[in-house]
């Protein structure tokens, strides 16, 4: 299969990627490029070497075991104070979690919208949310992924021409793929890394990979769907951060990503605020749409429930995450105590769930002679170490924030 195949046959991987590339990626990526100019490429490789590593896997164990990561975990608890505590951290940590998150999705991709019609981004948040609920709706997941597939390659078109428009110094951006932490950058290392290595995708992908392949003959393809989609995401991630480092001084600090198209109008052009604008609404679009979706798979199979994209508990788990975020984007509040919960839950959830994942991927009971190899237990095994520093990070911030420390 030629590479042009291989860019027509992706799909759940994609999904990932749209997951991932969310306001917050594009906030993350557009701070650290002002700050530290080319300095931290590196993070992103790194992000997305771990990204394959965890998708992978769970990719795997949906192929393989036609489970979710949900389904999974919940099975694995014969003690039912067990089962009852991993089903209330997945519903509080990922459900709860997208939904606080969705206000922002919705409102970044609000915001692309405001800057190319003028228009609030407080009228386009709730027009955008519907529009995802309706594609949700339809409950046709092929309809739902190439929807999904059009806007990632949107985002990378948009994204890496303005990172060409804005001409970058090649020479320094080489030297960024070369691991260095400068003073101060510990906190946007985290940042970059927590924004790429995200939770819920595990669950998103291991229930959306069911739904286009149907065993383990058909793992290549979904391997291959994975390590490319992810790497679009990441070339797309870069593109936002070079785009940045090649627009500002190091050291400026940008206070509004949304207004980032405006200040590189100067040294590119208008091409250049459309396209950011345009990258910008498609990260929240695709995010508003898969972050939903992902607490949907992640919550019902905790629960027990059908996963069907068309059954009427799971359209009630990522209508009301949906509704939510269409409410408050409405209103232009960020809820943040709900944010800040989700911090919480997640920075404890995810360390689990990446420890919980290696365990399952070596079940022969499950998988059979699909388990991990000792070489994808030891990678495994490093970006779980790594994953679980960004939870203790995560805890700390969100306490230091509190002022418990």
């Amino acid at each position: 299969m030629n590479i042009i195949d291989r860019l027509q046959s992706i799909g759940p991987g994609a999904m990932v990627a749209a997951a991932f590339i969310g306001p917050g990626t594009v906030t993350t990526a557009s701070v650290t490029g002002a700050k530290f100019g080319y300095a931290l490429v590196w993070t992103i490789v790194f992000s997305i070497v771990a990204t394959i590593v965890l998708q992978e896997m769970s990719a795997r164990l949906g192929v393989v075991s036609r489970r979710g990561l949900g389904e999974a975990l919940k099975g694995q608890f014969d003690n039912p104070a067990l089962s009852t505590v991993s089903i209330a951290l997945v519903v509080s940590a990922i459900g709860v979690g997208t939904a606080a998150y969705e206000t922002g999705n919705i409102l970044g991709g609000a915001a692309g919208l405001a800057g190319i019609t003028g228009i609030s981004a407080n009228i386009w948040g709730p027009l955008m949310g519907l529009c995802a609920g309706a594609l949700l709706w339809t409950g046709r997941y092929k309809l739902i992924e190439k929807a999904l597939v059009g806007l990632v390659a949107l985002m990378a078109v948009a994204f890496v021409i303005n990172a060409i428009l804005i001409g970058p110094d090649f020479g320094a951006l080489a030297m960024g793929f070369v691991p260095s932490v400068p003073e101060g950058s510990t906190f946007l290392i985290t940042g970059l890394i927590g924004t790429t290595v995200v939770g819920y995708n595990l669950f998103l992908h291991a229930g959306s990979v069911q739904e286009r392949w149907d065993g383990p003959d058909e793992l290549g393809e979904s391997r291959a769907d994975t390590i490319l989609s992810i790497l679009i995401g990441g070339g797309i991630t870069i593109a936002i951060l070079v785009t940045a480092a090649a627009a500002f001084p190091v050291g400026t600090e940008i206070s509004d990503v949304s207004r980032m198209a405006e200040q590189i109008e100067p040294l590119a052009g208008t091409q250049a605020t459309v396209l950011f604008s345009i990258g910008l609404f498609a990260a929240g679009f695709t995010s508003a749409t898969t972050a939903p979706l992902a607490g949907a798979y992640a919550t019902a199979g905790a629960l027990g429930w059908d996963t069907d994209l068309k059954s009427t508990r799971f359209r009630a788990v990522w209508g009301s995450i949906l509704l939510v975020g269409i409410v408050f984007s409405a209103i232009g509040l960020q809820p943040v105590q709900a944010i800040v919960f989700a911090q919480v839950a997640n920075g404890i959830l995810l360390p689990i769930v990446a420890l919980f994942l290696i365990y399952v991927m070596n079940d022969r009971d499950i998988l059979g002679q699909y388990v991990n190899s000792t070489v994808q237990n030891v990678i495994g095994v490093v970006v779980t170490l790594v994953v679980v520093w960004l939870g203790l990070r995560s805890l700390y911030s969100v306490a230091g924030s509190l002022g418990v420390f």
